[in-house]
């Protein structure tokens, strides 16, 4: 039934919203160290470019301290002009084996700017999920139009895509929380 196949594919697309929100979050620098920041960093491996995390061990001995550990030496420096190069403002320490990252202590000011980059970033999934639900309604309104379906059908399946939506705003709510609370904890 075309009325199923539309819902799923709504759920699925709100899935995939959420999860994108959910790594879009990860990679907002808090006061604790986090091997997810360095997630987007990408460094130039034999001609391709590649993450750090394919080609370095990347650990959290500390909860200030990142240590990326090359699996190739002959890296270390690409690593290190790939993390300056980045918007993350932090400033890798190189020994020749291993880079460490400290993660320094947020002012409050600063904090205040990540959570309204949180709050942004949140509300982009929202409307990603609204995006979803104007889609699978209009999908719902033609085959409703086209004498496909009932309006009594019709009236249920929007009913369901709003529950659905309601579902995954909730969802990315709770996100939010947990980051802004991540990110406020002194």
């Amino acid at each position: 039934m075309e009325i199923k196949e539309i819902q799923r594919d709504a759920e699925t697309r709100m899935e995939k919203a959420v999860e994108s929100t959910r790594q879009e979050l990860a990679k907002i620098r808090t006061g604790k160290a986090s091997p997810a920041l360095l997630d987007t960093i990408k460094v130039s491996y034999y001609g391709s470019m590649v993450s750090i995390k394919q080609v370095a061990g990347i650990n959290t001995p500390e909860p200030r301290l990142i240590t990326i550990q090359p699996w190739d030496k002959s890296l270390i420096g690409e690593i290190e002009k790939a993390i300056l190069k980045s918007d993350l403002g932090l400033t890798p320490v190189n020994d020749g084996l291993l880079i460490r990252l400290p993660i320094p202590v947020l002012t409050e000011e600063r904090r205040k700017d990540l959570v309204r980059l949180c709050h942004k970033l949140v509300e982009e999934g929202r409307v990603a999920i609204r995006n979803v639900r104007r889609d699978a309604n209009e999908r719902l309104k033609k085959i409703e139009k086209g004498h496909e379906i009932s309006e009594d059908d019709f009236h249920s399946a929007v009913d369901s895509v709003q529950k659905t939506t309601d579902k995954f705003i909730a969802l990315i709510d709770d996100l939010s929380k947990k980051k802004e609370a991540e990110i406020m904890e002194v």
